[in-house]
């Protein structure tokens, strides 16, 4: 049967509707493969007679309308969810991503088979918040923020109880001293935002309300708990709001208190998409990687649908071209859920398989509506040696074409995480998520995780440039490493120590 985008589609959606039975969700995956036939496969004879890559080149083949093209389909594909969410969503589980998944691989093995194109199957915990709620002193907080990964209330109806400050962070069994029967109200920092939730409940708190210890709207998820571990439900308020109620509590004035939620979180079976070039140097591999879902809330055509997008077209138009390393794209699941797809694929890696990657690249949120040309600002002291030699690409390229740039921390909250904490040499760039832009005060990308993350909500102008980089970065470590420190051959963890490890703060 000849395979089509339709056929996938089809076949996707039925593996959502088995997602949470593993073994039917990998036998329809298989059947996929049965289905792929394409004519007209490229040779090693005729890769050997395409040009070497060059950068300038491969950036020129970059247009708008591909770009603009994509996002349009990747809009449509998530309207597969709206009969089930009743919006368009990519969230792992749902078709709309599994219709994702049917998309990148469609689009990549049509590439006359430049690419070896496998899927790597793993379990995932999913989470969907259907409503959240709670008061503090019988008033709604402004700020008020659901949790990701967080369980539901009992019977998914409202807790009430007194409000107890817990002391310092909430990061230690001593902080959560009587807090039974009542709302933890906990600081964000020091530890994760599911160590807190972990906590509150191991002590006999009804629920949880984390406030933020920055400016800004706080973001996060409790992440996956250890097997049968309780989890404390959980929101979440800004500083100031959390600020005013610490001192009302700190000062001795008792608060009531409630919180409210409903959700679903359970395991489901998802996909990575892996990518490779059939041809180039096997010992060299220059790896690069987005991920392909969204959250619940809304479509994911900036977070991280410009990546999907960009790695896409990038791929397509390499084909034009040969390498002499290999290359090789990553589409990571469960990246909303606390980077799990990527994590698992760095953690699974042989030691053989490790050391054979000298890179990897990240690039998530390329297309930000009020965007700021981000660098993660790595280095090879504290990280892998090469991270440093990433960022200059990075910081050169913007230099060149006279534009600003800006240093962001690399602070683990996106899917090279994995790749350092397992010596491989990473880096990335980005358009900016919540937080304010430094030169006009507004915020980066005001639809962050929200239904409004759709086509309106891309700035093509670095949409293009930002992609027009991706290509550089492949056409430069794809033709040579030679100016590229060479990887230190041991697998072992580093000892780092990020401010987030996860999914946008997991703090």
């Amino acid at each position: 049967m000849k395979f089509d985008f339709l056929t996938s589609t089809l076949v996707l959606a039925n593996i959502a509707n088995a997602a949470i039975l593993p073994q039917a969700a990998l036998s329809l995956e298989n059947e996929i493969e049965t289905m792929e036939t394409y004519l007209g496969l490229l040779g090693p004879s005729e890769i050997s007679e395409l040009p070497l890559v060059n950068s300038t080149e491969l950036q020129a083949l970059i247009t708008h309308e591909a770009l603009f093209a994509r996002a349009e389909k990747l809009y449509e594909i998530a309207g597969h969810s709206n009969k089930s969410y009743g919006h368009p969503t990519r969230v792992i589980g749902s078709k709309g991503h599994w219709a994702t998944i049917g998309y990148i691989e469609h689009e990549l093995k049509k590439l006359h088979g430049y690419y070896n194109v496998t899927t790597q199957p793993f379990k995932a915990f999913m989470s969907e918040i259907f409503s959240f709620n709670a008061t503090i002193d019988d008033e709604v907080p402004k700020s008020l923020v659901e949790m990701d990964m967080s369980p539901p209330t009992p019977k998914k109806a409202p807790v009430y109880g007194e409000l107890f400050l817990v002391s310092n962070s909430g990061c230690t069994d001593d902080d959560y001293a009587n807090v039974t029967g009542k709302i933890a109200f906990v600081k964000r920092g020091e530890c994760a935002f599911g160590d807190k939730a972990q906590l509150a409940a191991k002590y006999g708190a009804l629920a949880a309300i984390i406030y933020n210890n920055e400016p800004g709207e706080i973001r996060g998820t409790l992440g996956v708990p250890p097997e049968g571990v309780k989890v404390a439900s959980a929101v979440g308020i800004n500083k100031e709001e959390g600020d005013k109620y610490a001192k009302l509590l700190s000062e001795g004035q008792t608060l009531k208190a409630s919180v409210q939620v409903d959700s679903y979180v359970g395991p489901i079976t998802t996909v990575n998409v892996i990518a490779e070039t059939n041809h180039g140097d096997p010992d060299n591999v220059v790896m690069l990687g987005a991920h392909s879902d969204s959250v619940a809330a809304g479509p994911g055509i900036n977070d991280d649908g410009s990546g999907t997008i960009s790695l896409l077209e990038v791929a397509k138009q390499l084909t034009n071209y040969r390498v002499e390393n290999k290359v090789r794209f990553a589409f990571w699941a469960a990246e909303e859920e606390g980077l799990l797809g990527s994590n698992y694929y760095a953690d699974n890696l042989t030691p053989g398989e490790n050391e054979k990657i000298r890179l990897f690249m990240d690039y998530d949120m390329m297309a930000s509506p009020n965007y700021e040309y981000e660098v993660y600002d790595a280095n090879n002291v504290d990280n892998p040696k090469g991270s440093e030699e990433l960022k200059n690409l990075y910081i050169d390229y913007y230099t060149s074409l006279g534009l600003n740039y800006t240093l962001i921390p690399f602070d683990g909250r996106s899917d090279y995480v994995g790749f350092i904490e397992h010596g491989i040499p990473g880096g990335g760039i980005a358009a900016g998520a919540e937080k304010d832009n430094a030169e006009n005060g507004e915020v980066l990308d005001r639809c962050y995780h929200q239904l409004c993350d759709d086509i309106s909500n891309i700035a093509w102008d670095a949409f293009l440039i930002n992609t027009q980089l991706i290509a550089h970065s492949v056409a430069t470590y794809g033709a040579s490493l030679k100016d590229f420190p060479v990887r230190v051959n041991t697998t072992d963890v580093n000892a780092l120590s990020f401010a987030y490890r996860g999914d946008k703060l997991i703090f």
